[in-house]
């Protein structure tokens, strides 16, 4: 029989603070908690269609424009006529994975530097591909995906909530919004967690996408120790959600606030916690708003790009 896993206070400590997740699914596992992702839990998350009806959670290419994060670029598509106009061909120029709907590999970011997931270093990401995309591609993340709708939470509470704002989403606001929907958590849920951030930013015209670019106060998981011991101790397989960083914005990056100061340290560099960002929820929301049903069998195929640090989330939720 397979032991238990460490609650997160049985974990070691790290040297920055905070509990080290590395090793507890092997010492050169790449993985981290989409192992949780048995046959057992696809088989049962199979049971949960019940109707036939999808839901696409990816944003079309270039749907967040201008780029929100500081440095990304525009992507630029190219069509190209064949054989005197009888095939086409098209290629993307400046295309970041990271730039929409994605998944962050556990080679994103460190708990500190040159120290990602189970220690591997900047060096053997490069040279040996540690922690990096393909290392989901074998066999897709594929489990029960749970939505948490923070805003209809929020509204019941009469909590005051923008999700263009720095509001901070703790793990009581989780289980409270999680006992409102009647939803249950249980060991492998791929969490999605709405803020109401997509619906917010296509309700913005180019100068207000700009501005949040500059500002990036975006409402998102409270940056604290109590979030990473909530998420590992209720043992998800990936957090996703609709806003920039899944975490709220901006983050702390000064020393005296590390790892907690952004969250990623802690959830993708110690955890090795699979995040999800800027996904297409709100349709979805839409639906379990109506239907009173807030799960469905998650599916979803980061790209084979040995080396890649991000993918597109390519996902797709199944009632």
């Amino acid at each position: 029989m397979t032991a238990p896993l460490p609650l997160y206070d049985e974990l070691p400590a790290g040297s920055l603070g905070g509990r080290l997740g590395w090793g507890v699914f092997g010492d050169t596992d790449q993985r981290g908690t989409i192992n949780h992702l048995t046959p057992e839990i696809v088989e049962s998350a199979s049971k949960l269609v019940k109707r036939g009806v999808t839901f696409p959670l990816d944003h079309p290419i270039g749907h967040f424009s201008p780029p929100i994060v500081k440095g990304r670029l525009e992507t630029q598509h190219h069509v190209i006529e064949m054989a005197d106009g009888l095939a086409m061909d098209d290629y993307y120029d400046a295309y970041f994975p990271q730039g929409g709907s994605q998944w962050d590999s556990l080679a994103h970011f460190g708990y500190e530097r040159d120290k990602f997931y189970n220690g591997a270093s900047v060096d053997e990401i490069r040279s040996q591909n540690r922690n990096t995309i393909h290392s989901w591609t074998a066999t897709g993340i594929v489990g029960r995906g749970v939505v948490l709708d923070m805003p209809a939470y929020f509204e019941s509470t009469g909590v005051a909530y923008r999700p263009d704002e720095t509001f901070e989403i703790t793990s009581a606001h989780l289980d409270g919004a999680a006992t409102l929907q009647g939803s249950t958590r249980k060991p492998g849920d791929i969490l999605l967690v709405y803020t109401g951030f997509d619906r917010w930013y296509e309700s913005q015209d180019h100068a207000g996408r700009t501005e949040i670019t500059q500002r990036k106060t975006i409402a998102g998981l409270a940056r604290s120790e109590e979030t990473a011991r909530h998420l590992w101790n209720t043992r998800v397989a990936a957090v996703a959600s609709d806003n920039l960083a899944v975490e709220a914005s901006p983050g702390d990056f000064s020393a005296d606030a590390m790892p907690f100061g952004f969250l990623h340290q802690m959830l993708i560099g110690s955890l090795g916690i699979a995040l999800g960002e800027l996904w297409k929820l709100a349709d979805l929301v839409a639906d379990c708003r109506e239907s009173h049903v807030y799960e469905g069998m998650l599916v979803s195929t980061p790209i084979g790009a040995p080396g890649g640090i991000g993918s597109p989330a390519n996902a797709i939720l199944i009632k």
